[in-house]
């Protein structure tokens, strides 16, 4: 029986983070063995932003390393260069043929996009869902993991699908359902008591996975605490149940139930808590970071994992477009 196609992609804007690590990008991990996964870096999407020419494959290069150092594996999954696969182009344009202006400015992440930068309104950002649906179909992917921000993105997807198959009479695109994560996923707050954790936070709030040992040391100590409790067993407040919560996430249960435990007893000290916690976060991400200086060193092995991911992804959208364009009514 052949397995769900997954497909899930990540736009280049700089080193990923803990809380990338604990969200999506350890679940892909897991994924590889259970569906036919293709995971792609979004440099197209990152063009609504305008970026400097220079700095559009070396982005792209940043994030596709960590992919691979966190456990990403060309051998067991699709792996590829959004940019390499100019069959999602043609089909983003199909799709946008028979997307209405109304439903793309309904959408609530265009029009947050609109709120927030008001003179970069680009014919971009309103056809995101489509390029987006372009990404997912082009390997008629049956399984999406996304998060609550791109669950109205998937719901247009299956829509341009339906619409497509009704309007051509053709059964040539699947109809998507989301992958939930359920309990696996681990929201990772910030290291200034609210929010999770990302770079909207600042850099001093967030732990890469290039950090630095001296570096995550500096963050950590300086992350967000209080005065301490002074009733056994109280409520933690949200900046010290973030610090129990990285703890969760690095260190050993042994070690939480400890400083829990002295917690309840009123006699927790947060410098002590705080340097466990930094030796910990150093033991995780060093190994990470570790086989990011590793691979990114390889530029031969790199070249041969894009190009060999670029075929394979080639293979896959070649078929789905013959598809689509006999059901239009083009030639070959």
């Amino acid at each position: 029986m052949a397995k769900d196609i997954v497909c899930s992609g990540i736009r280049p804007t700089g080193n990923l983070h803990l809380g990338n690590y604990f969200g999506a990008l350890r679940n892909f991990v897991r994924m590889q063995d259970e569906y036919d996964c293709f995971f792609f870096v979004a440099d197209y999407h990152s063009l609504t932003t305008h970026p400097t020419p220079g700095s559009i494959y070396a982005d792209a290069r940043t994030i596709l390393v960590q992919y691979l150092a966190a456990g990403i594996d060309p051998e067991r999954a699709t792996v590829y260069l959004q940019s390499d696969l100019p069959e999602t182009i043609e089909l983003y344009l199909f799709l946008n043929m028979n997307a209405y202006l109304g439903e793309l400015e309904r959408v609530t992440s265009f029009k947050d996009k609109v709120r927030q930068n008001p003179g970069n309104v680009n014919a971009g950002l309103l056809t995101y869902p489509t390029l987006m649906a372009a990404d997912i179909l082009i390997h008629k992917a049956t399984r999406v993991p996304v998060g609550k921000d791109q669950q109205q993105h998937l719901e247009m997807t299956r829509t341009f699908a339906q619409r497509f198959n009704n309007m051509y009479h053709s059964e040539v695109f699947p109809l998507p359902q989301a992958v939930g994560f359920g309990n696996d996923l681990v929201k990772i707050p910030a290291l200034n008591g609210s929010g999770k954790m990302g770079k909207s936070e600042g850099e001093a709030s967030t732990i890469f996975l290039t950090d630095e040992p001296s570096v995550v040391r500096k963050k950590i100590m300086k992350a967000k605490s209080d005065s301490g409790p002074i009733e056994p067993n109280q409520r933690k407040p949200e900046e010290i149940e973030n610090l129990f919560t990285l703890m969760r996430a690095v260190s050993s249960p042994d070690t939480v139930a400890y400083f829990d435990d002295l917690y309840n007893r009123c006699q927790i000290r947060y410098g002590d808590m705080k340097k466990q916690l930094a030796e910990d976060m150093v033991a995780f991400i060093e190994p990470l970071r570790q086989r990011i200086i590793e691979i990114g060193a390889d530029e031969a092995s790199l070249r041969r994992i894009i190009d060999r991911g670029c075929e394979k992804a080639h293979a896959s959208a070649a078929t789905t477009l013959a598809e689509v364009r006999q059901a239009i009514g083009y030639r070959h």
